[in-house]
C-alpha cells in the first residue's frame, strides 16, 4: 500500500522491522522500488531475496527486468533472463514482454526478436515492445514489417504502437506509410491525443512535408506542447525556412509554452547555417533567460553560431564559460578555429581536449586537418592523419583523405598530392578533386589541373567549377583558344557558371550584391564611396592584379571589373550604413579573388576599421592592412 501510494520510506521502514518475510513481502518491496524509479535498490533487493532462499514470482521477475532496462544493465538482465527460464517463466506474458522491452531499450534487437519469436501467444504489449525497439534502434524497416504482421494477426492497435511506427516512418522518410497510419489514427479517434499529435508533427517534419506538419499542428491549439513545437521548428530549419521556424517560436511564447534545449538548439543551428547574427544574439538572450546557458547541446550550437557569423571572440567566450565541455562543444570550437584558418589554435585546443580526457572522433580530425590546411601546417597535418587510426583508433574516411589532398595542394606540394591520390584505397570524392584543381589553378600546373578537371567533370558533370577553374589556368597562360573551347563546351552542355554574390546584414535586412550590380536603391552613393576608396587605396600602394580576370580584354577594362566585384560593393555599402562601432561582416558564395583580398587589406588600413569576410571556405579578418590568413588561403 505504501509503495503504491509513493510513500517508499514508510515501506522500507516497515519491511526492515519485519521479523519474518515471505515471498509476498519480498515481491512487494522489489516491485515498489521499481515502480518508484529506485531501480538499483530494486535490483539489490531482488538479490537479497534470492540469498534469503525465496523463489521469485513472475511479478518479481517483471519488476527487476524493468529495472535493468531502465538503467541499461543488459548483462545482469541476461542473468535474470536465465533465472526466469530456470524457474519456468519463459512463456509468461508479463516476463517475456519485459524481456523484449529490456533488450530493445538496451539496443540488443537480436535477443529481443528471439525472445519475441519463442512466445506462442503474443499480445499487444509484446508487439509494441518489439516495434518500439526497432523504431529506436533499427533496422527501421523491421518496425514497419512488424506492424503489418501485427495487423494481420488481428491484434488490437493502440496509440502507443502507432506512435512508435510513425517514428520508424520518420527515420525512413516513408511518407506514404506514415499517411496510412495517420488515417488509422483518425478512424480510431486518436488524432486529438497530444502524444499522437506530437508523433504526426514529428513524422511529417522529418520527411519534409511541412504543409501536412503545419496542418496537424494547427488542428487544436490545446493539443500543442513543446514537443510538437520543437518538431515543427526543426522541420522548418532542415528545409532552410528560418523565418517560419522563428514564427513558430513566437507562437509558442505567446501561448505561454516554455522552450526547451531542443527548441533552442534547432533555432540557433538555423542562425548558424544562414549566418544570421541579429537573430542568433536575440536567441542567446532567450537562452540565458530560460537558464539553458549551461546545457551542453545549446552551448555547442552557440559556439558554432558565433563562429559562423564571424565573431571569433564571442565564440571563444561562450566555449570558455562551459563548465564540463562535451565532445560536441570541443568539436564545435575546433571547427570554428578551422573555419577561421587558425590551425595553431586548433592544435592547442586539441591538446587541451586530450588532457581533459575527451576522446577525439572522426569529426575532430576533419576540423584539425582543415585548420592545418588553411594555415600551411603540412607536417602537423600529415602527423595527425597518420595518428588517426594508429593512436586513436579512428579509421580515416573520404573526407579525411580529401582534407590531406587540400593540405598538400594549398602548400604547393602538387606532386606529393598526386602521389597521395594514387596511393589512396579509393578514388577521391568531388571535394578532393576540386581542392586539387584549385591548387593547380593557384600554382599554374596546367597538366595536373587538366587531369583533376576531367575527374571532377566525371563525378559532377553539372558542376561549373571544373571548366571555370581550368579556363582560369589557360587564361593565366594566355591560351585564349583553349579558354574559348572550354566556354563553348559549357554552352553545348548547358553548364552555367555560378555567379558570384556577396551580402551584408544591416539592421534586419540582408543586402545582396552581384558583380557590377546597379539594382540597389543606394547604388549611386555606393559607387561614389567605391570610387573614393579606389583612390585612397591606390595612394596607399595598392596595385590591381589583373591576372585574376580570365578575359582577353584591355587592362583598363579588367581594372574596372575588379573594382566592381561584389565583395567591394558590399563593403562600400556597409561603410555608409553601419556605425563605426559595429563590425563589418561580408559573406560571399565563392572564393574571394586574390585582387579583392589585396584591395580589402588596403581598405582596412585607410579607413581604420576591421572587416570580416566569409567566403566559401573560410573567414578572413582584415585589420590595419593585414589579413588573419597571412595571405595563405
Amino acid at each position: 500500500m505504501y509503495s503504491k501510494c509513493g510513500q517508499l520510506d514508510y515501506s522500507v521502514k516497515l519491511f526492515d522491522k519485519m521479523s519474518q518475510r515471505n515471498l509476498v513481502s519480498w515481491t512487494a518491496m522489489v516491485t515498489g522500488f521499481s515502480q518508484n524509479l529506485h531501480y538499483f535498490e530494486a535490483i539489490s533487493t531482488f538479490c537479497e531475496m534470492r540469498i534469503a532462499g525465496e523463489n521469485p514470482t513472475q511479478f518479481a521477475f517483471s519488476s527487476v527486468i524493468k529495472a535493468c532496462a531502465s538503467v541499461g544493465l543488459v548483462e545482469f538482465g541476461e542473468q535474470i533472463h536465465c533465472l526466469a527460464l530456470k524457474f519456468g517463466f519463459g512463456s509468461d506474458i508479463f516476463v517475456v514482454s519485459n524481456l523484449v522491452d529490456m533488450y530493445s531499450k538496451c539496443g540488443v534487437m537480436v535477443n529481443a526478436y528471439n525472445v519475441f519469436q519463442e512466445m506462442e501467444c503474443k499480445d499487444e504489449v509484446l508487439w509494441t515492445a518489439l516495434i518500439d525497439g526497432y523504431a529506436k534502434n533499427g533496422p527501421f524497416e523491421n518496425a514497419l514489417s512488424a506492424y503489418k504482421n501485427m495487423v494481420k494477426e488481428g491484434i488490437g492497435i493502440d496509440k502507443f504502437v502507432l506512435c512508435s511506427t510513425l517514428s520508424a516512418c520518420a527515420a525512413l522518410k516513408a511518407l506514404n506509410f506514415g499517411k496510412c497510419l495517420h488515417s488509422v489514427m483518425v478512424k480510431k479517434g486518436f488524432e486529438l491525443e497530444i502524444s499522437v499529435g506530437n508523433a504526426l508533427t514529428d513524422m511529417y517534419s522529418k520527411v519534409g512535408d511541412m504543409e501536412s506538419a503545419s496542418n496537424v499542428f494547427g488542428i487544436d491549439s490545446d493539443c500543442r506542447n513543446i514537443v510538437s513545437c520543437s518538431s515543427l521548428i526543426d522541420g522548418y530549419v532542415e528545409m532552410d525556412r528560418m523565418e517560419d521556424a522563428l514564427s513558430v517560436y513566437v507562437q509558442l511564447r505567446r501561448q505561454g509554452i516554455e522552450p526547451n534545449e531542443f527548441t533552442f538548439s534547432s533555432l540557433i543551428k538555423a542562425c548558424s547555417s544562414q549566418a544570421a547574427l541579429e537573430q542568433g544574439t536575440q536567441l542567446h538572450a532567450e537562452v540565458i533567460k530560460f537558464n539553458f546557458g549551461s546545457n551542453p547541446f545549446v552551448s555547442s550550437v552557440l559556439v558554432d553560431m558565433y563562429g559562423k557569423c564571424g565573431l571569433l571572440d564571442d565564440s571563444i567566450r561562450v566555449f570558455d564559460e562551459i563548465e564540463n565541455a562535451t565532445e560536441f562543444a570541443w568539436n564545435s570550437m575546433l571547427s570554428v578555429f578551422a573555419q577561421h584558418g587558425l590551425g595553431k589554435y586548433a592544435i592547442q585546443l586539441f591538446n587541451r581536449m586530450k588532457n581533459e580526457g575527451v576522446e577525439p572522433n572522426a569529426i575532430t580530425f576533419v576540423s584539425l586537418l582543415r585548420g592545418c590546411s588553411h594555415s600551411g601546417l603540412v607536417e602537423e597535418g600529415l602527423s595527425f592523419f597518420k595518428a588517426m587510426e594508429k593512436t586513436y583508433g579512428v579509421v580515416p574516411r573520404e573526407e579525411h583523405y580529401s582534407c590531406v589532398i587540400d593540405l598538400l595542394g594549398r602548400a604547393g606540394q602538387l606532386k606529393e598530392a598526386e602521389d597521395f591520390i594514387n596511393k589512396m584505397p579509393f578514388e577521391p570524392n568531388a571535394f578532393g578533386w576540386c581542392s586539387f584543381l584549385g591548387a593547380c589553378k593557384i600554382y599554374g600546373d596546367k597538366e595536373r589541373g587538366k587531369l583533376a578537371a576531367e575527374k571532377l567533370m566525371q563525378l559532377e558533370p553539372e558542376n561549373s567549377g571544373a571548366p571555370v577553374l581550368l579556363s582560369n589556368i589557360y587564361a593565366k597562360e594566355q591560351q585564349w583558344e583553349d579558354v574559348r573551347t572550354l566556354r563553348k563546351m559549357m554552352q553545348d552542355f548547358n553548364v552555367k557558371k555560378l555567379p558570384g554574390y556577396s551580402w551584408v546584414d544591416v539592421g534586419n535586412k540582408t543586402h545582396i550584391f552581384g558583380v557590377e550590380d546597379w539594382s540597389h536603391p543606394q547604388m549611386k552613393a555606393i559607387y561614389d564611396k567605391l570610387d573614393a576608396l579606389s583612390g585612397q587605396i591606390k595612394a596607399a600602394g595598392y596595385v590591381p592584379c589583373t591576372d585574376s580576370i580570365p578575359l582577353d580584354v584591355d587592362v583598363s577594362v579588367k581594372e574596372k571589373i575588379l573594382q566592381h566585384h561584389s565583395e567591394r560593393l558590399a563593403i562600400a555599402f556597409a561603410l555608409i550604413s553601419i556605425p563605426s562601432g559595429k563590425p563589418i561582416i561580408v559573406k560571399k558564395n565563392l572564393r574571394v579573388c586574390s585582387d579583392c583580398h589585396s584591395a580589402i587589406k588596403y581598405i582596412s588600413k585607410v579607413i581604420g576599421r576591421k572587416i570580416i569576410v566569409r567566403d566559401n571556405s573560410r573567414f578572413h579578418h582584415f585589420s590595419n592592412g593585414l589579413c588573419s590568413c597571412g595571405d595563405f588561403w
